[in-house]
């Protein structure tokens, strides 16, 4: 949680805000070191960029240091929690997570965790043990896909599950004009524009977003691509293809981590998110796209296609084609596809309330 940045801490503060609304007692405590920092890609793990207040939420566990999360289970314990809600997502942090639910459970508290990953994208040796070590201490599981879940099941872990898909976010605004955003970002108004959105690692598959571009470009000679986030890989390869492709004037790498007040320029100024992934389990970037009614162009591995509907709200293709995701693409704008599956987006993003989330966990308890 807040001063940490991204995905899992705008998860968490959501999570924070509806179950105190619902009338349950929340406290939250979060990293004074979330990873050390030869070991972080990025350039910074806080947000330095913050909009709006902040659910407080004191700095106790360090995540290389086993005497803090003995102290924080103890801090827990010592509050009359009768629950303690853990967010599971990657296996570096399996050992103070796996500690802390245990100590909480020897003092009678109960665990759920919220598994975003049960086991990690970039796969190492010792990751499913791990993982199982973490997650084998839960009393409950919330699990965000059906591959999740059928992860847990290969670890062995048989904690009950509740399937909740994950969440639209609706804490980054309005949507706003297509002509204003593509103002602000300086980008062509009659231009298609794709965007590929979030941090940037392999398993995301830009590389081949950018061997599909030439086929794409062939066919929508004015195309943009707007590539937004923090690249944890490389760059120089990426920047490879573009030259080797010539694509320099049709793509725009905006590589740094994108703060919450900028998100709704760069959603508003596309006309299709685009999602090569070459893995995944679920994408809180599509619940982003959700938000902002902007169909998503997306690969058929995970649980991507349990969210993205093929044909009503978005395009399913085969991971790993650059022929398939260029055609996909080439089809959306040439058929004229948006106004349909917006509108197809307008009526899915209703079934991903956070309400369907905080059940989850009541029934669970």
């Amino acid at each position: 949680m807040y001063p940490y940045r991204g995905g899992i801490a705008h998860f968490l503060e959501t999570m924070y805000r509806g179950l105190e609304a619902r009338g349950h007692t929340v406290s939250a405590l979060t990293f004074t070191r979330q990873y050390p920092d030869f070991l972080f890609p990025g350039k910074t793990q806080l947000d330095q960029n913050p909009i709006g207040a902040r659910p407080a939420a004191r700095r106790v566990i360090d995540s290389i240091d086993p005497r803090s999360w003995f102290k924080a289970a103890r801090i827990i314990a010592q509050s009359g929690a009768d629950a303690a809600v853990f967010k599971y997502w990657m296996p570096f942090l399996a050992p103070a997570i796996g500690t802390m639910a245990r100590s909480l459970a020897r003092r009678g508290v109960k665990v759920v965790m919220v598994v975003h990953n049960a086991i990690p994208h970039e796969r190492h040796f010792g990751d499913a043990a791990l993982c199982r070590y973490a997650l084998g201490a839960a009393d409950g599981c919330i699990v965000l896909s059906e591959s999740v879940g059928a992860d847990l099941r290969r670890l062995g872990v048989d904690a009950p599950q509740r399937l909740v898909a994950h969440p639209v976010y609706n804490i980054f605004g309005e949507i706003i004009s297509d002509r204003a955003a593509r103002s602000t970002l300086n980008l062509p108004y009659d231009a298609p524009v794709l965007l590929f959105f979030g941090f940037v690692r392999r398993y995301k598959g830009l590389h081949v977003l950018l061997e599909a571009m030439p086929r794409i470009v062939q066919q929508l000679p004015n195309v943009r691509l707007v590539v937004a986030g923090e690249c944890y890989d490389e760059e120089q390869p990426y920047r490879d293809l573009i030259r080797q492709h010539g694509l320099e004037k049709h793509i725009r790498l905006d590589l740094s981590y994108i703060p919450n007040a900028t998100v709704p320029q760069y959603f508003s100024a596309a006309d299709v998110i685009v999602q090569p992934y070459v893995s995944a389990t679920q994408s809180g970037i599509a619940q982003i796209a959700f938000n902002f009614d902007t169909p998503i162009i997306t690969t058929d591995v995970g649980g991507l296609a349990e969210v993205v509907r093929h044909e009503q709200d978005g395009l399913i293709v085969p991971p790993q084609s650059p022929e398939a995701l260029a055609a996909a693409v080439i089809r959306y704008f040439s058929e004229g596809l948006r106004d349909r599956l917006s509108e197809g987006v307008r009526q899915r993003k209703q079934a991903f309330g956070w309400d369907v989330l905080y059940e989850a966990l009541e029934s669970l308890l």
